[in-house]
């Protein structure tokens, strides 16, 4: 099977991008940099790309301008065992310039959107009881950061 491999088309932050992310996630490292040559679109020994990889999963950052910034359209998803490990990854994905948003998504720094989840949420929302998971998503619409505790207790019908 073929190699699918996430492009992140960055103005000129791949390298500290990519730096930041790795830094984020275990198991996770940059592979490779590669720089403009002379006569190339960019100046001449600048950072072109970055090959990295997150978990082992491997992508790739190019400095290719400010014609294509980030949107919604495309986020990341963490899936997160447990509340620290969502509470870990949302200060830091938010800090230095990130912003919070609704549900779970946020932007870092670079404008990457990102959805950082507790495991279970989807329990919450595909219970056999629509009564129960139309609690749960009332209340995820009225969060930024996911608290799944709050979320199963809500889907309880138990006071906020």
């Amino acid at each position: 099977m073929p190699t699918i491999t996430p492009n992140l088309w960055f103005d000129f932050q791949a390298e500290e991008a990519a730096g930041f992310y790795v830094s984020l996630f275990p198991n996770s490292r940059i592979r490779h940099i590669a720089r403009y040559p002379e006569g190339a679109p960019g100046p001449a020994g600048a950072v072109m790309t970055v090959d990295f990889e997150l978990d082992g999963q491997p992508f790739v950052a190019i400095n290719g301008g400010p014609q294509f910034p980030f949107t919604e359209a495309v986020s990341m998803m963490i899936t997160c065992s447990t509340q620290e490990e969502l509470d870990r990854y949302w200060d830091a994905l938010t800090a230095d310039g990130g912003q919070e948003s609704q549900c779970g998504w946020c932007k870092d720094r670079f404008g990457l959107s990102w959805q950082v989840v507790p495991e279970g949420m989807e329990e919450v929302f595909s219970d056999p009881d629509p009564t129960r998971a139309q609690r749960g998503m009332q209340a995820m619409l009225g969060m930024k950061k996911l608290d799944i505790e709050a979320l199963r207790r809500a889907a309880d019908g138990a006071p906020a």
